[in-house]
């Protein structure tokens, strides 16, 4: 039985040959299968592709489909590889460049179409492909290779399923992810903004989601603080020797913003915050009675993301991150990750997110990925996964989702329509105390090696936030909801005590606001538009009663009790942060 990845790259070859087949000229590229389907870029010369064309090029894989039975493998030398291609520049480039490598150089055919190819596909595709499993979604732009140097060629995206019911299933949650979108939601709930002036990938935050943000990073200081954290501080731009030192300038070097002084020496905006906090640990000689030392972090880092990449809040230039670092002995880091996860589960349950862990690790056939020695990496894995086995849990498979400086623990979480995301994360790091040459004087008086501990609850903040308002559809929880009641008198006879009310609120710290334009109808959906949790409505009845209606946005109930009746109730929901 052929996998669903299989399945997936035989579609992006079906795809191709359908392409070919009803455009004269067109020239595949590459075309590999991705998560939830496949692509393949093209370039189609004069042709601009557009949303038309993909129900015509469906229909071709559709009638294509049932003449491809099982694919022929054919070992090929350079000469007759390029001979072959020649008139497609793009595979040609491929071919030079495998042929100079260890790669053979394979061609696959089935259905009379044959393409350069490593391999992979479905054993009979008529038969283990279903005609109504697979479709067309979407037309892109992508540089050839990735590069802006080179051509735009036309990538064409598909989703695949093993079923029609699995691909109906994906698309009504598309249809779902549409409607809770974060770029839609985030402007229409006057949380934030991009201008033009400041510039791609930098949002601007207005007063509510100042406020969403204040809130969220105070719930993860007040669990880290009784843990012993301290909050430190450091500044925007570092010289580069600091990243030199680090490894990070090997890494990151392309991704930073870069200055210049006048005296000609070069910094860079932080893009991330690791390095110097390690300088903060080597402002003295620390004995061990001293430490664990543990910095609570939240700061802006920068990096130089291209255009094409970024999305609304999901990846900018400018996110803030709450980091913090954790310098400790080797005897103490099963302990300090315990103490960071039982934060991590203390947070992620308040907003209804479901965690699995994945065990993030090193690829041993790519060590050239990573710094440090094979061994020192064995030893991380290894104490990483006693703190799994001691946890009685099943991690997720991680190969070669490492940091290039140590293993980790990463956090999935499942949204509200079932997507995952990558969200918290632990790592363990040995190498940048060796290149720091971070110390301890142990019992016996002498320098011992300390190791450092990566932990961010949220990560990027912008981030979080855009899984957050498309988990919640922009409702969020009473507690963080910028404006918790909206106090609605019916007409101007009633402001007055409306009044009342909204002070009564606003001396017990509840966020309120009070709306009194317009009519009745249009301030209660205003409400709804706005997620404002719950309305309180006051007419004659409440004025002679001196009661309050309440109803819930959330739930839809509503209820009359006296003022005191619903603040107490909503200011322990507040506290213990729970829904109402």
């Amino acid at each position: 039985m052929s996998t669903i990845e299989e399945k997936r790259h035989t579609l992006a070859h079906l795809l191709a040959a359908a392409v070919r087949e009803l455009y004269s000229g067109a020239q595949n590229a590459i075309g590999p299968a991705v998560e939830n389907g496949f692509y393949q870029d093209f370039d189609l010369g004069s042709h601009k592709a557009t949303d038309e064309d993909l129900a015509k090029i469906e229909a071709k894989m559709r009638e294509m489909l049932p003449n491809w039975h099982a694919f022929e493998r054919r070992e090929v030398s350079k000469d007759e590889a390029l001979k072959e291609f020649g008139w497609n520049p793009y595979k040609c480039e491929l071919i030079n460049e495998f042929s100079d490598s260890e790669t053979q150089l394979t061609f696959y055919t089935v259905g009379g179409f044959l393409d350069l190819c490593r391999g992979g596909h479905a054993e009979n595709p008529a038969a283990d492909i279903a005609p109504d499993s697979f479709k067309l979604e979407r037309i892109a732009g992508a540089y050839w290779r990735g590069d802006e140097k080179n051509k735009m060629l036309t990538r064409i995206y598909g989703l695949a399923f093993d079923s029609k019911a699995e691909l109906d299933a994906y698309l009504a949650q598309i249809e779902e992810a549409k409607k809770r979108d974060h770029k839609k939601l985030g402007p229409e709930l006057d949380l934030f903004v991009f201008s033009d002036l400041v510039g791609p990938g930098l949002p601007l935050f207005t007063p509510k989601g100042t406020l969403v943000r204040n809130l969220l990073d105070e719930f993860v200081w007040e669990l880290r603080k009784p843990r012993g954290y301290q909050k430190v501080e450091i500044p925007h731009i570092t010289k580069k020797d600091l990243y030199e030192k680090s490894g990070h300038w090997d890494k990151f070097k392309d991704e930073l913003f870069r200055i210049t002084t006048r005296e000609g020496h070069e910094f860079a905006m932080k893009p991330m915050n690791c390095p110097h906090h390690t300088q903060i640990y080597a402002r003295k000689q620390w004995s061990y009675r001293e430490l664990p030392q543990r910095y609570s972090n939240t700061t802006t880092c920068y990096r130089d993301e291209q255009s094409g990449e970024l999305s609304g809040l999901s990846r900018v230039r400018a996110f803030w991150q709450d980091d913090a670092h954790v310098f400790c002995r080797l005897g103490d880091v099963k302990s300090e990750f315990l103490k960071v996860w039982d934060i991590i589960h203390a947070f992620y349950p308040t907003f209804g997110f479901e965690l699995k862990v994945r065990l993030s690790t090193h690829d041993p056939e790519h060590m050239e990925n990573y710094l440090g020695s094979i061994e020192t990496w064995e030893k991380s894995v290894g104490m990483l996964k006693e703190i799994i086995a001691d946890k009685g849990i099943e991690a997720m498979d991680g190969v070669g989702e490492a940091a290039f400086y140590g293993p980790k623990l990463d956090f999935m979480a499942h949204d509200s329509i079932g997507r995952q995301w990558q969200v918290a994360t632990i790592q363990l790091d040995m190498l940048q105390p060796e290149r720091f040459d971070l110390t301890c004087i142990n019992e016996q008086g002498q320098k011992e090696r300390i190791v450092m501990i990566h932990a961010a609850i949220m990560g990027s903040l912008e981030r979080f936030m855009s899984i957050l308002i498309e988990h919640t559809a922009g409702a969020f929880p009473l507690w963080l909801a910028p404006v918790q009641v909206s106090v609605l008198p019916v007409g101007e006879a009633h402001q007055a005590y409306a009044q009342e009310i909204l002070n009564e609120l606003e001396s017990k710290g509840v966020r309120a606001e009070m709306l009194a334009s317009d009519s009745l109808g249009k301030r209660i959906r205003e409400t709804k538009m706005q997620k404002v949790p719950c309305f309180i409505v006051v007419g004659d009845k409440e004025v002679a009663d001196k009661t309050v209606t309440v109803e819930n946005n959330r739930a839809g109930d509503k209820q009359t009790v006296p003022l005191a009746e619903f603040i107490t109730p909503m200011l322990e929901h507040i506290r213990t942060r729970a829904n109402m």
